[in-house]
Parts: structure tokens; C-alpha cells; sequence
């Protein structure tokens, strides 16, 4: 009998047996199904398995999580399925059959701008710094800005837009880069194409408005001329250009001889793109970024304005269910580039907090079910800054009328931020600090609306969920352990554990876990810990250990096990599962015993920020073993096998 026959037998059955599953895979941490009917899957009964930690919904895939131990788990549920485990990347291709049409697309958007919107946020924030120092009067009877009355605050506001400028005048290069990248085409000849974009060869995009016609320089090729305009800010003219390079490069290389296809298909690819792109694509992008601002703007600026503003609020939450909120990226910042401002965002901001104000509702009510707590709480906390998906799909739309509640509590801020003209100054950090990113002359306005957000969803929340949650939802009855029938082994766990030291794994600074972008980690589902961002490229052991995981095909992850019975987990950077194991090297296997300081793994930070990904390495007690008190360490500059990380008493 396995260790997890029952677990097995009891997930299958309420997955929907096996003809309801297309494909299953697993990473470090979750099992990874591509389900037939979705629906059939009975996600409150799956996890009361005493193995599932938590279930999740992403891009198609159901995903189960498990654990250090998922590698085990998976083995013996593929073999009692009778099913055979298929790849990653055959996983992500059958998840996209459960998308429709206009859910890839917006899936691919999002999948452009996912890399691109850390630059964006932090613009916003530069430009919403820049803007209080240099254009709010607060000083001398509110006559004089900071700037108007200081030097260093004139210098400080003057070099702030070298930042601003660079990231959104500049942005079709990290269009046309982030395209490449997803498209699997040369990266460097996507960013040559956004730099003949912007370059300053080129009247400048914001310029053209308010630049006579006999004035805009052409280039004059006898037969034909074509003016010299640059795309700054454009982000349709970018993407049809940046898809317009990737296909042309595709073609090349299909009919190109691999000996010539070096020189050939850049040079043939390139010319023709940049062309295209100034001549065809580039004009009719800018007419239908345009055109999506204009009607985005008049919904906001119109006598129906309200109306428009109550149900965007109402239906943005689902929309992000689906997917389709990534549209929104390339609408905010053509609001942005087109009027200097967006109102569109702030209503984003706003439908998140009242999102995590539903939940913090839940979490009053489930306040004596630990395992609901689990969720609850990081997933309130992620929300609250920006990241719904754990709210959304963890825990409101598990029980359905926080959802409802959030979406209600999320229009009536929407209403009030329209209503009171909230102008946002870019995208910003979508939850409470997003009121950063907001014109100060707005910020009563937004607070305004933000109390609205906060206390409606709450207040719903809690009285409906008085009288509709059971006691078991409320109160977690003791759950049964994991049967184990595998002989005991030296490391398994005392009936009391002695106070342990763990060291630093890397060198570099150590970070919250809240702040590891893994919904899996920073929600705390995994278990408690901390994570590093690594100035190095090696991972050491933080304590003498058994290794009782690691992934041998991707390597960069391992799991350890102390001599009390305390379980490790060690992930690096996030989403590398997908590198494929290029980059990383590892130096243990499953079953090695490791001594404090011993290498562990190496890789390489310029791979993992070539493959787009973080380098951010989590580090978990999966398994506290009776230690109840654990210690870690954040916030301080870390030197491996020195600098005490954690300590569990």
C-alpha cells in the first residue's frame, strides 16, 4: 500500500475520475491538471484531503498543491489512475483548449505586458513623487512647490523624468522586446525595432499633435514620402510592429539554408519590419490606439458617466477571472500617453481593495477554522496590494457572496472616484499604496473612495456570511493525518525537538515571504519562511540535512530534511520550473546527507533574467516538526553559512 492511497483514491474520484483528466504534470510544489469539464471538480471536497494544502485555477490548468513530497504523490497517483504524466510545456499546450479564442488573446497580452508592468508601476510612482515635488504648492500659503523653494528638490524633480521619460516615452522597446521573447524570435532585433520607433531621428510622438503638417520631416524616396514620426507612448503601433518582425522572422527561417540563416534572416527580417512598421502597421496602430482612448474616454467624461463607472466597478472582479483585464494594460497606458492621465486605473485599484475587504470579512467569520485562516489572511494581504487572483480564486469565489459583495463594495468606489474626477497619473501598484500613483489633488477624492471599497464589501460580507456559512465552514473540525506505512527512517522526528539554527542559503538580501511573487509561497500555504534575493549564484545547506527531494530535470529546487524531522523547501527564482534545468547545476540527490555550508545548487542570475523570470529564492519550513516558535530573520544583508536566516524553537 502507498503512503498516499487514500489521498489518491479520494482526489481522483473528486477530480472527476480519469476521464476527466486530459493531462496532468507536476512542478516543485502542485500537481498540474488540464481537466476536461472543469466543473466537474469538487474543490471543497479535494481540499479536505489531508495531503492538499490548497487548489488554484491558472491559465487553464487545475492546480492541486501538495508539496516537498508532490514527486511521490504524483507517481503513485499517475500509476493508480493508469494514467501517464505528460510534460510542462504539453500541460500549458492542452490548458489552451480550455480557452476560447478571445481568452488567448488576452492571455498572450497578458503574457506581453506581464514582464513590462514592474517598469510601469514604478513610472507611476516616480512621476507621482516627481509631480508633489515640483507641481503641489504647499509651501509659503500654498504659492511655492518644494522645488520652486529648494535646490536640491529643483535638481531632485529636473532628474526624476529621466526615469519618468525613459520608461513611457520609451516603452514600444519593451513592447517590441517582450513580444520577441514570448514568440521565441531573436530579443535583440525586437528591442532594434522599438529603439527606430522612438528614435530621435524622429519628431517626437507627443509633438505631432501640435506640429503643422509642412513641418513634419519626411523621408523622400522619389516616389513616395513618408513622414518621420516617432511611436513614443504608442502601445497598439508597437504591438503590430513587434508581431509583424516575429512573423517575417519566423518565414526566413523556414525557407532559409541553417548555414546562411544567420546573417540572412536578421538582415531580411529587420528591414522589411522596420518598414512595414513606419509605412503601414505603425499609422493604423496609432489611428486604433486612438480610437480605444477616445471611446474609453468619452465612457468617462460622458453624462453617463456614472453609469459607465458602476459597472466597470460591478464586472471588473470576473473579468480578471477570465483574463480579459489584461486589456486594460495597453488602454491605461494609451489614456496615459494620449491625455496625461488615466481615470480608468484608479477604478482598478479600487476593485481590488474592496476584493480584500470581502475576505478580511471572511477571515472575522472563520476566525477559529485554522486551515481557512491559512488563505484568508495572505490572500487579504496580497490583495490589498494589488494581487486578487488569491482572493478571487482561494477564497471568494469559493464561497460565492464575498464576490458578490467585493463587486458591489467595488462599484460604489468606482462611482465615487468618476464621480469626483480621480485622475490617475499612470498604472500603479493596484491596492492600497496605489493612491501613490494618484494626482494629489485627488487624493480626498480617493481616499474618499477607497473608505467606500473597504467598508461596504466588509460590512456585506460579514451579515451575509453570519447566516449563510455552516459551522463546519466557520469552525475546522480536526482534520485526520496522513497514513504512513513507509518503515521509519533516521530522520524522522522525536517526540520533542531541541531548538535549531539555520543558516543563510546565498548571500544577498532577506525578504518577507509576503513579497516572493509565487501566490503559492507568499500566501503562506507552503508554510512559514522567508526568501532571498541572491547577489551570488549558489545555494548552500542551511544546516546539516538529509535531501530528501530534488528536481533532476529542471534542478532548481530541493527539499531537506533535519535530523528532528523538520522539512525544508528551497525554490529558485519563480516560474524557472519552465527554464527546463538550463542554467542550473546541481551537486546532491535524493538521499545524499549534507553538512552545514556544503553546495547545494548553482545558477546562473543571467539566464533567469534572460528567461524573464525573478531570481527571488524561497526558503520553507514545510514541516515544523513540533516547533512552534519559529524566528526568521528580514531585512538584513545575508552571507551564506555566516548570517543566522532563521531559528525554530
Amino acid at each position: 500500500m502507498g503512503k498516499y492511497q487514500q489521498d489518491v483514491q479520494t482526489l481522483l474520484d473528486k477530480i472527476g475520475g480519469k476521464v476527466n483528466i486530459q493531462a496532468v504534470s507536476h512542478c516543485m510544489t502542485r500537481m498540474r491538471f488540464v481537466l476536461v469539464d472543469p466543473k466537474k471538480a469538487d474543490e471543497k471536497e479535494i481540499e479536505k484531503i489531508p495531503s492538499v494544502k490548497g487548489t488554484f485555477t491558472q491559465a487553464g490548468q487545475y492546480q492541486v498543491i501538495i508539496g516537498n513530497d508532490v514527486a511521490n504523490f504524483y507517481q503513485e497517483f499517475t500509476k493508480f489512475a493508469g494514467i501517464e504524466g505528460v510534460s510542462k510545456d504539453a500541460v500549458k499546450s492542452a490548458a489552451k483548449t480550455n480557452q476560447n479564442p478571445l481568452q488567448r488573446i488576452m492571455g498572450a497580452l497578458g503574457e506581453i505586458f506581464a514582464p513590462i508592468i514592474p517598469a510601469l508601476i514604478c513610472g507611476g510612482l516616480v512621476l507621482g513623487f516627481r509631480n508633489i515635488i515640483g507641481e503641489v504648492d504647499l509651501l509659503n500659503g500654498r504659492t511655492q512647490s518644494l522645488a520652486d523653494v529648494s535646490q536640491f528638490w529643483a535638481g531632485m524633480y529636473s532628474f526624476l523624468w529621466l526615469i519618468g521619460e525613459a520608461i513611457f516615452h520609451f516603452l514600444p522597446v519593451g513592447i517590441t522586446w517582450s513580444i520577441t521573447k514570448k514568440m521565441g524570435t531573436t530579443q535583440i532585433l525586437g528591442i532594434v525595432l522599438g529603439l527606430t520607433l522612438i528614435s530621435p531621428q524622429l519628431l517626437n510622438g507627443f509633438s505631432v499633435a501640435t506640429t503643422p503638417a509642412s513641418e513634419i520631416p519626411v523621408w523622400d524616396f522619389g516616389f513616395a514620402q513618408v513622414q518621420m514620426i516617432g511611436y513614443q507612448g504608442q502601445v497598439v503601433a508597437a504591438i503590430m510592429a513587434g508581431f509583424v518582425l516575429v512573423y517575417l522572422e519566423k518565414f526566413f527561417k523556414k525557407i532559409c539554408p541553417e548555414v546562411v540563416s544567420m546573417v540572412v534572416v536578421p538582415f531580411c527580417a529587420l528591414v522589411p519590419a522596420v518598414l512595414i512598421a513606419h509605412t503601414v502597421v505603425g499609422p493604423i496602430g496609432w489611428k486604433i490606439g486612438d480610437f480605444i482612448a477616445n471611446i474609453v474616454n468619452m465612457g468617462l467624461a460622458s453624462n453617463f458617466k456614472l453609469v459607465f463607472a458602476a459597472l466597470f466597478g460591478l464586472f471588473y472582479a470576473p473579468i480578471v477571472m477570465t483574463g480579459l483585464h489584461h486589456m486594460t494594460n495597453a488602454i491605461d497606458s494609451q489614456l496615459v500617453n494620449t491625455y496625461g492621465g488615466t481615470n480608468l486605473w484608479p477604478m482598478i485599484a479600487l476593485s481590488n481593495i474592496a476584493q480584500g475587504s470581502a475576505v478580511l470579512a471572511m477571515s472575522f467569520l472563520q476566525k477559529r477554522n485554522e486551515r481557512a485562516q491559512q488563505v484568508n489572511i495572505p490572500a487579504c494581504i496580497s490583495c490589498y496590494l494589488g494581487v486578487t487572483e488569491p482572493a478571487l480564486f482561494g477564497v471568494n469565489l469559493k464561497y460565492g457572496f464575498p464576490l458578490v459583495c467585493g463587486m458591489i463594495g467595488s462599484a460604489c468606489g468606482a462611482v465615487i472616484s468618476i464621480g469626483t474626477g480621480v485622475t490617475a497619473i499612470s498604472i500603479g501598484v493596484g491596492g492600497l499604496p496605489g493612491i501613490l500613483s494618484i494626482f494629489p489633488e485627488y487624493w480626498l477624492n480617493f481616499l474618499l473612495a477607497m473608505a467606500a471599497a473597504i467598508i461596504v464589501p466588509f460590512v456585506l460580507t460579514y451579515i451575509v456570511g453570519s447566516r449563510k456559512l455552516s459551522r463546519e465552514d466557520r469552525v475546522l473540525e480536526p482534520s485526520p493525518s496522513v497514513v504512513e506505512t513507509a518503515a521509519p527512517t533516521a530522520v524522522e522526528a522525536p517526540a520533542a525537538s531541541s531548538p535549531i539554527v539555520l543558516k543563510a542559503i546565498c548571500d544577498g538580501c532577506t525578504l518577507p515571504l509576503s513579497e516572493v511573487p509565487d501566490d503559492v509561497f507568499s500566501k503562506g500555504i507552503m508554510g512559514e519562511g522567508l526568501a532571498f534575493e541572491p547577489t551570488g549564484d549558489t545555494i548552500y545547506a542551511p544546516a546539516d540535512a538529509k535531501v530528501s527531494v530534488v528536481m533532476e530535470d529542471s534542478r532548481h529546487a530541493c527539499g531537506l530534511q533535519l535530523a528532528d524531522g523538520t522539512e525544508l523547501l528551497i525554490h529558485i527564482g519563480v516560474d524557472t520550473v519552465d527554464m527546463k534545468g538550463d542554467g542550473f547545476t546541481l551537486f546532491v540527490h535524493e538521499g545524499d546527507m549534507v553538512k552545514a555550508g556544503d553546495k547545494l545548487i548553482t545558477f546562473s542570475p543571467d539566464k533567469i533574467a534572460a528567461a524573464g523570470h525573478p531570481k527571488t529564492t524561497a526558503f520553507i519550513v514545510t514541516e515544523p516538526a513540533g516547533h512552534t516558535n519559529m524566528t526568521f530573520h528580514t531585512g538584513i544583508e545575508a552571507k551564506h553559512g555566516e548570517t543566522i536566516a532563521a531559528e525554530l524553537a
